[in-house]
């Protein structure tokens, strides 16, 4: 029986170059250092600090949250908006402003901030990381038997949506001309349950009473195929983990399918997909206008995520707030509901300051996902200039 897991998909090209961030163990923070102000990396006037000294957001670089609407969120950038401003875009410039941090950094995710670039830039990237960037799946499942209770067809959907450790650098796309071991993967999987003889007779447990009662994907076998020895080396093809249980078994089922992995995006199929998840929000900005009085610090302190604002000695005696860590805040604006508050505090976000957040299924390491995205990103661009170039040519 032969079943369709997914489709086929079109190369992206060429292979990013590799990333080395400074070595951190799993899930280690690295301490955020302050990265927030604009006039660190360029952007604002010299002298010029929003977290400190403005006494209101700017909306040339801020987004203005208030209680129930959000202010200035459009582009300004560009020429013509800010009188005796060019704003042209620049080379030059943009390497300047251009900043990127790694802030967290672990097996299987990572925190990174992206500074100076505009909105659309940041969510072609996110979009590019969550359907573009391609990876190796099962495409197609070959079950020559299968007596347990899952259908065929639904096994093949469960074996297809398996993350798989396959560097898909390594191989082509498949074309019409069919399968090879340049473009695909082959696993097989044999497995048939039987009763435990060495059990004794007053045992319960379904794991001990059977032998392969369940399977997961540590049953799955990479058959190499042509030179694929050699061409993965080291780094064998095999689930990003063995944990992941496929099916049940009881006395007397088998099952017996071979699969063939596939490069794809996940634009055709979620399985291609390299992340579980990619995001990105805008830095958080608060402006305090007015000490807090005493009594209401806590309340004030309450209204913000844990870790965004510090209750500190005021400089003429007794306790104030100020604004400790604005990353954290989720911007709930909670403090915009208390009219104890009001006029003391602004909330707003730094308009090219993109926090983002990538979470990898294990195929790529997570700071090669972003790479591969601006990869694709470049190709899309190569491509439009091919394009443009082929109609202006026709046209002379």
């Amino acid at each position: 029986m032969h079943i369709l897991v997914g489709a086929h998909t079109t190369s992206h090209g060429h292979p990013a170059p590799q990333i080395h961030p400074q070595p951190t163990s799993d899930d280690q923070h690295i301490p955020f250092q302050r990265l927030t102000t604009m006039a660190d990396h360029g952007i604002l006037p010299p002298g010029f600090n929003p977290d400190t000294t403005s006494t209101k957001l700017n909306p040339k670089y801020h987004v203005k949250l208030e209680a129930e609407k959000v202010l200035d969120v459009a582009a300004n950038d560009f020429p013509g908006h800010w009188p005796g401003e060019s704003n042209a875009w620049d080379i030059q410039t943009f390497k300047k402003n251009l900043k990127i941090k790694i802030c967290r950094l672990s097996s299987t995710s990572m925190e990174f901030d992206l500074i100076g670039i505009d909105a659309s830039i940041a969510n072609a990237l996110r979009r590019i990381m969550l359907a573009e960037v391609p990876t190796v799946a099962i495409e197609d499942v070959f079950v020559w038997n299968n007596t347990s209770l899952v259908h065929d067809e639904v096994l093949a959907q469960r074996l297809g949506l398996v993350p798989l450790k396959i560097d898909p650098r390594l191989i082509d796309m498949r074309t019409d001309e069919g399968a090879t071991d340049l473009n695909t993967i082959v696993f097989k999987l044999v497995v048939n349950c039987r009763r435990n003889p060495q059990v004794p007779k007053t045992e319960k447990d379904p794991l001990k009473l059977y032998q392969n009662s369940l399977v997961t994907t540590e049953a799955l076998e990479w058959e190499p195929k042509g030179d694929q020895v050699d061409m993965f080396g080291s780094e064998p093809p095999r689930p990003v983990q063995n944990d992941i249980v496929l099916v049940k078994m009881r006395p007397g089922q088998e099952i017996r399918a071979e699969m063939h992995c596939v490069k794809g995006i996940a634009k055709d199929h979620a399985k291609f997909s390299p992340v579980a998840t990619a995001s990105y929000r805008l830095l958080p900005h608060i402006v305090i206008h007015e000490p807090i009085p005493e009594p209401d610090c806590l309340k004030f302190q309450s209204c913000f995520s844990p870790g965004v604002i510090e209750i500190v000695n005021g400089p003429k005696g007794g306790k104030t707030c100020k604004v400790k860590n604005p990353r954290n805040d989720s911007v709930s604006r909670e403090v915009l509901r208390h009219p104890e508050f009001e006029g003391k505090v602004t909330l707003g976000r730094v308009r090219d300051h993109f926090i983002f957040n990538v979470e990898s299924t294990g195929v790529y390491s997570p700071q090669e996902i972003p790479l591969e995205a601006c990869e694709v990103l470049l190709l899309k661009i190569r491509t439009v200039r091919a394009s443009l170039k082929l109609r202006a040519d026709a046209m002379l």
